[in-house]
């Protein structure tokens, strides 16, 4: 009886062994998964505040998407004419990260959004929520949801 429970005692750390190893492997890769998301809108961020059309564009795969109130830019080819045609009507862009939040290939963002028309010098700012995808270490879907009626609170 004792050898059983001896063997029925072996067999159960190395189960927990097994567990224990593979669960971290899991959430390391999940960690790492997470943090190259982050840094990747981090990159969208400093593109669009360098108003970077080729830089944004690299960023999403091939047939990548940006969805806008009113807008739809699809693959890195539509994305990188958009981008540039705003750089040239758009200046001074200021982005403030409220907060990211990531799940699976998916990703939240929630930050300020300022920028300058240049015809007329006036200043536009948004509450602005995005909504992002992710395939292959890319963006594959870029949702955003702005409010420019809302007072920012500074």
């Amino acid at each position: 009886m004792r050898k059983t429970w001896n063997s029925l005692y072996v067999w159960l750390n190395l189960g927990l062994i097994f567990y224990a190893t593979f669960s971290i492997i899991f959430f390391a890769n999940q960690y790492k998964k997470q943090a190259e998301m982050r840094t990747l809108i981090n990159q969208a961020r400093d593109a669009w505040v360098a108003r970077d059309a080729e830089a944004l564009a690299q960023l999403f795969t091939l047939d990548g998407e940006i969805v806008v109130p009113g807008q739809r830019w699809q693959g890195q080819v539509k994305i990188r004419e958009q981008v540039a045609r705003f750089a040239h009507h758009y200046s001074d862009v200021k982005i403030d990260i409220k907060r990211i939040i990531v799940e699976d290939n998916q990703a939240s963002v929630e930050w300020d959004y300022a920028d300058t028309e240049k015809a007329t010098n006036l200043r536009n700012k948004a509450d602005d929520v995005i909504v992002v995808d992710f395939k292959d270490g890319r963006i594959s879907r870029w949702r955003e949801y702005f409010d420019t009626k809302t007072p920012l609170i500074p």
